[in-house]
């Protein structure tokens, strides 16, 4: 855990977020600032920075948060019309909080491209 880390903070329990689902490796949330009828953040309970800092020894982690978000995605009713899963990794690519995490969106047609 980071302590200054905003999701090690909400992994922790310090900050208060409505989670919809917990794991011994993962937690998923309702976005405060949604973006889509269905926005969730899910995010692995060990600090790691970015998905460019993912490595093999991560595969538990990452294939983990793959499928809960296609299990969350069928729960929240946008599996069998779309959805959207985000990973924005560093500074360019739109990260602005450095801990790994995926975006669920979903509830209505996403546009593309997506920048």
């Amino acid at each position: 855990m980071s302590a200054d880390c905003l999701f090690c903070r909400i992994v922790a329990g310090e900050i208060p977020a409505a989670r919809v689902h917990e794991d011994e490796l993962m937690i998923a949330i309702r976005d405060r600032n949604p973006q889509a009828p269905v926005h969730l953040l899910l995010m692995p309970r060990e600090h790691i920075e970015s998905a460019a800092d993912l490595t093999d020894a991560d595969a538990a982690i990452a294939g983990r948060l793959l499928a809960a978000a296609a299990t969350l995605a069928r729960s929240e009713g946008v599996a069998d019309g779309g959805y959207r899963l985000v990973v924005n990794a560093g500074v360019d690519g739109g990260q602005t909080v450095s801990h790994l995490h995926l975006h669920l969106l979903g509830g209505r047609r996403m546009q593309w491209p997506p920048g």
